[in-house]
Order: C-alpha cells, then sequence, then structure tokens
C-alpha cells in the first residue's frame, strides 16, 4: 500500500515539474506575437482557411478570350448539353434491330417461359 502512494506521489510531482520545465509564453507575449503576425500579414482573414489555402492563380486568358473559345466550342458542337456528362460519358449506341423485331422476340420468350414472372429476380441473379 505504502508502495502505491509513494509512487503516485512521485508521478504527481514528475507532472508538475514537467509542466513547470516547458517554458510558456504570457499572454502579453503570445498578444504581441499575434500582433506582428497580423501586421506582417502572416495571418488568413476569418472563414479563408488555414495555412495550407491555396493562393488563387490569376488566368492566362482573357475573359472575352475565355467568352470566344467556350461560343467556338458550343458552334462546333464540342460541349456537351445542359445535364449530360463530360466527354467520358458514354455516348448511346444505336440498335441494329427495330422495335417490332424487339417486340417479336420479347413475345417469343414470354410464350417459351423464359422470362421471370413479375416480381421475381432473373435466373442466375440473387436477390
Amino acid at each position: 500500500m505504502k508502495m502505491k502512494t509513494t509512487l503516485s506521489l512521485v508521478a504527481a510531482a514528475v507532472a508538475l515539474l514537467s509542466q513547470s520545465a516547458f517554458a510558456q509564453q504570457t499572454r502579453e507575449e503570445r498578444k504581441a506575437e499575434t500582433a506582428g503576425a497580423v501586421k506582417s500579414g502572416e495571418t488568413m482573414k476569418a472563414g479563408e482557411g488555414g495555412p495550407a489555402a491555396a493562393k488563387p492563380t490569376q488566368s492566362s486568358k482573357t475573359r472575352s478570350e475565355r467568352k470566344s473559345e467556350t461560343a467556338a466550342a458550343v458552334k462546333a458542337g464540342e460541349t456537351p448539353k445542359a445535364g449530360e456528362g463530360g466527354p467520358a460519358a458514354a455516348k448511346p449506341t444505336q440498335s441494329t434491330k427495330t422495335r417490332a423485331e424487339r417486340k417479336d422476340e420479347t413475345a417469343a420468350a414470354v410464350k417459351a417461359g423464359e422470362t421471370p414472372k413479375a416480381g421475381e429476380a432473373p435466373a442466375g441473379q440473387k436477390k
């Protein structure tokens, strides 16, 4: 029992001494340091992000150049329509069968019992 008490007293003493060993700034020192950083422009304004925030880059083209390039791309049909994907979007493929041929195939599959019943998973697929 004495050993536990002794060890806990030693641990408390070490904790107290280690706090004072690390020099902490006073409030006045911190305020002076912060004021110097604000004056030299090292701090960010509220809401502008942290120190890793990227600086805005300047465009190499003027607004009129960008507008004319965009207008030319729209005229040439190089831009996607509103709501469609970008250039990587898959383009729809044309069917090789007519609507009548597709309907005939579906009717034959239903007649042969090759289609799943309503509400059931297709053959070979898990629910």
